[in-house]
């Protein structure tokens, strides 16, 4: 997809204060630390260093906007749950994610990054607990798909989907390997609708179901 290949770097933030002024759509990336988050960025962008993928996990301490033109932007967050990262800097970044997530007005979705071999972390569900009541579209992808067999993956992807179903409602699930660049197709569906929507509707809440 044309939109995602042509991804630039925009800015990056350490506070809320220094984020772009809130215009057009933005959808934001989160996960744990060495999920695969980075790569996913990667992957749907066609672009081997777009975002920064590292071996070691907790590399990803700003808020980096990637510019897609027409005021469309891919937001990757901070990984969280890496327990080297010192106590004060976990703290700043549990406060300024939980505010940017609930408090920008223009985020209108949120693409939640999980290892497929290790999915719904605690951190993953206070995750969805804290952006679920906004309301706002959740697409979840299962990355590395690839470590798993067909059969181990696809079962993971439906005792996962009922959960989501059953607890936070307004969620999409996929499959995803940047290895193997399987899922992207679909990922670029859901992400691509998200895009496309008017963010004067999205501000009303006005938002329409992700593909599922």
């Amino acid at each position: 997809m044309p939109l995602f290949q042509n991804a630039t770097f925009y800015i990056s933030a350490h506070h809320l204060r220094d984020l772009p002024d809130p215009v057009g759509i933005e959808v934001a990336f989160a996960g744990r630390s060495n999920a695969g988050k980075s790569s996913a960025l990667n992957t749907l962008a066609n672009h081997n260093r777009l975002a920064y993928v590292s071996k070691q996990p907790g590399r990803t301490q700003l808020i980096n906007f990637f510019s897609l033109g027409n005021d469309r932007f891919l937001v990757d967050l901070p990984g969280y749950g890496y327990a080297k990262v010192p106590a004060s800097m976990r703290a700043h970044w549990q406060m300024t994610l939980s505010k940017y997530l609930s408090q920008r007005s223009t985020l209108y979705g949120l693409v939640l990054v999980m290892d497929c071999r290790h999915p719904l972390t605690p951190l993953d569900r206070q995750m969805l607990d804290w952006f679920s009541p906004s309301g706002r579209p959740i697409h979840v992808l299962l990355t590395k798909s690839d470590k798993l067999s067909r059969n181990a993956a696809n079962q993971t992807l439906q005792a996962v989907k009922k959960e989501l179903q059953s607890i936070w409602g307004n969620c999409t699930i996929q499959l995803f390997s940047s290895l193997k660049k399987q899922g992207v197709e679909e990922a670029e569906t859901v992400i691509g609708a998200w895009l496309k929507n008017d963010p004067l509707l999205s501000n009303e809440n006005q938002i329409p179901d992700a593909v599922a």
